[in-house]
């Protein structure tokens, strides 16, 4: 019973990568219809649906108390597929799909390149065991989501600007800056303030620009972050 109960957090783990698996095959058939919808819109719910289950994989590992060094390892396999190679398919494509040339396009793959490197030494850093250095690699995949609702929104804004946006994700899930964790350990409102913040700002943004809010809601999340690490 006890083997099964530890096999439930890296079960959850894997749909993670699944999810992502699947985000990218539909990155690549963006306006082919799968279903009620484009596989654009099938990516962007994958990616979604990977990060509601990262949230649940270490929820369920700190409830049934089932960490192991073999699902940290796993986690961080997963969130490379789901939350770094995903959106950069999504993203290249898109670049793609509005005429950009094939070699700018494929400047997008420097962010998994860096997702991987964040990950590494997220893995190997005993500090990041209570707060963050650098961005999340589930928020980087979040803010593509939002910029890919920009793009479909309001037009492409040209690849130098997605080279410029890619450079600044790259540049800020490597850094050394204090970021305050996203996850909750218990609900009390004292404790997980800035979370709440985060969760209300996503609400608004996310009515006024709709999914392009989500792009704003990392940026407040990595401003936020930044105005309080000397107080972490």
């Amino acid at each position: 019973m006890r083997s099964i109960i530890g096999a439930i957090p890296n079960t959850i783990t894997c749909l993670n990568l699944i999810s992502g698996c699947v985000a990218i095959f539909m990155a690549f058939h963006l306006n082919d219809t799968f279903g009620p919808l484009q596989g654009a819109s099938w990516a962007m719910l994958a990616i979604g649906a990977a990060a509601v289950f990262d949230f649940l994989d270490g929820a369920s590992a700190r409830l049934l108390k089932a960490f192991s060094p073999l699902g940290k390892d796993l986690d961080s396999l997963s969130d490379l597929v789901s939350f770094g190679v995903a959106p950069a398919m999504l993203m290249l494509n898109t670049m793609l799909a509005y005429g950009t040339y094939a070699w700018p396009a494929f400047a997008m793959l420097v962010v998994p390149a860096f997702g991987a490197l964040r990950l590494a030494k997220f893995n190997n850093d005993s500090e990041q065991a209570t707060i963050f250095r650098g961005l999340p690699i589930p928020a980087n995949a979040i803010f593509w989501l939002g910029v890919y609702g920009w793009v479909s929104q309001y037009g492409y804004p040209g690849w130098i600007v997605m080279w410029l946006l890619a450079a600044a994700m790259c540049w800020a899930m490597v850094g050394r800056f204090k970021m305050f964790s996203l996850k909750f350990k218990n609900f009390s409102f004292h404790e997980n303030f800035m979370r709440y913040v985060i969760i209300a700002a996503a609400v608004v943004f996310v009515a006024i620009y709709h999914i392009a809010g989500l792009a704003w809601t990392v940026i407040l999340y990595f401003l936020l972050s930044i105005l309080r690490q000397n107080r972490i």
